[in-house]
């Protein structure tokens, strides 16, 4: 596909509008999501409202490579550009991922409970309705338009499921049957993939660039 031409145009709007889409809808859930947490006290609610800044932060990167038609920049500046975004979103995993993983350690450690919110359940309910379509599309047009950083900003998106799964697991739990510490272990996998998705991102375009 030549990048120049109207069907990468188009693409690359549809790019920019789930990008948009993206930033609106989670700094309406961090606001829901940390609101919640001060008035139940769950540290999951809370870490999840932060999650969901952090996708915010990774689509507004996307905002900023796709604001601009970059069709026209010789090869060498697209890829720089590519690259960039890139690493700026895995980096945004491996702080995400260092964060779910102290924070569930302490909560394992100190044997904090979750807490109960049922807005927390209901907002995790409908981010496991929500972040799954918008992931599909985002790494789906990722590929399309041969778009690494794209594909990483989907996969930021597949995190923010994974812990909304956790966070329904720790309230639901909790709420149903008071077990308090199957939230923080599955926090914890989930860490690792984060880290590990990090990580791998960053190492590939530290191969595609040679680390110069």
């Amino acid at each position: 596909m030549q990048r120049g031409n109207t069907d990468y145009n188009h693409l690359r709007r549809n790019a920019l509008a789930l990008s948009i889409f993206t930033v609106v809808y989670n700094l309406a859930e961090a606001t829901i999501a940390i609101t919640a947490s001060n008035s139940s006290n769950s540290l999951t609610l809370f870490g999840f409202g932060l999650d969901s800044l952090l996708e915010s932060f990774s689509g507004g990167i996307m905002i900023w490579r796709f604001w601009k038609d970059h069709s026209s920049n010789d090869s060498t500046g697209f890829e720089i550009i590519e690259q960039r975004a890139t690493r700026m979103v895995a980096c945004t995993f491996l702080i995400l991922g260092a964060y779910v993983l102290i924070n569930a350690g302490l909560a394992l450690y100190w044997r904090d409970q979750p807490g109960e919110s049922w807005i927390g359940i209901i907002l995790a309910i409908a981010s496991l309705v929500v972040m799954p379509i918008l992931f599909m599309l985002k790494y789906r047009l990722g590929k399309q338009m041969n778009s690494p950083s794209l594909v990483a900003d989907s996969k930021e998106t597949l995190a923010c499921i994974l812990l909304s799964g956790t966070m329904l697991i720790g309230l639901g739990t909790y709420a149903l049957w008071k077990i308090w510490w199957i939230d923080s272990v599955v926090a914890i996998v989930i860490a690792g993939f984060l880290l590990h998705e990090g990580y791998e991102m960053l190492e590939g375009e530290c191969v595609t660039s040679e680390c110069h």
